[in-house]
């Protein structure tokens, strides 16, 4: 799975290289520490949301000092060979809450795809893709504070051995939100994970899995998807 690697960043809590941490739940301190049971019920919510199988999901290291417990997903949107869009959900969670998040869990997202070049010179587009994330999670129904958020493009032109290669246009949305807790101080992980879904399909260019609201832009279908 060619999920996007590289740095995430919080707005509440800092940046970090994305290692050191094991596939499963684990908590960043005192090894004799239990896990916090509301930071377990939320991982395992998680592990058992059901996805548009559009969508390849599976667990990845996690940052080690963005909070005390975290939890990481890598996803790609997939056509046959083709991966469309690809992405990364953090969840984080400091049971002595934290300032910033207002809450003691947060969600931090990297996803990017792949554009026509025609399509990342909208000027509109940044306000489009951050309601992409919006309105997937306002779909669902989803409780969340605090968002927070870019929204960048680039555009790659290829020149002298490379100059057959066509311009290449991507984009990038980097968020963070703290989702709303329920009973026993666990937030509906497996419905964000799921909204997280519905905005990666919808920056791959796929139709809505289910009707939504008619004010979101769906993105056309790009050009040349990326090579798994």
């Amino acid at each position: 799975m060619a999920a996007a690697q590289g740095r995430l960043s919080d707005d509440a809590g800092g940046t970090d290289e994305a290692k050191g941490a094991q596939e499963e739940a684990r908590h960043n301190g005192d090894k004799g520490s239990t896990t916090p049971s509301a930071f377990t019920a939320a991982v395992e919510a998680l592990r058992s949301a059901r996805l548009r199988p559009q969508v390849e999901v599976e667990a990845t290291r996690a940052p080690q000092r963005l909070a005390p417990y975290a939890y990481a997903l890598e996803a790609a949107v997939v056509d046959g060979d083709e991966d469309l869009a690809d992405g990364r959900l953090v969840l984080l969670h400091d049971p002595a809450g934290h300032d910033g998040w207002h809450g003691t869990f947060r969600l931090v997202t990297l996803v990017r795809a792949e554009l026509e070049p025609e399509m990342a010179a909208d000027p509109l587009l940044p306000d489009v893709c951050w309601s992409w994330l919006t309105g997937a999670l306002e779909a669902r129904g989803l409780a969340y504070g605090e968002p927070s958020g870019t929204v960048t493009r680039a555009s790659s032109h290829y020149f002298g051995g490379l100059s057959a290669r066509p311009s290449a246009s991507q984009i990038e949305i980097r968020a963070s939100w703290t989702p709303r807790e329920g009973l026993g101080g666990v937030p509906d992980t497996a419905g964000h994970l799921s909204s997280w879904c519905d905005l990666l399909a919808q920056v791959a260019g796929l139709p809505p899995a289910a009707p939504g609201d008619a004010s979101v832009v769906t993105l056309p279908q790009r050009r040349g998807p990326q090579s798994r």
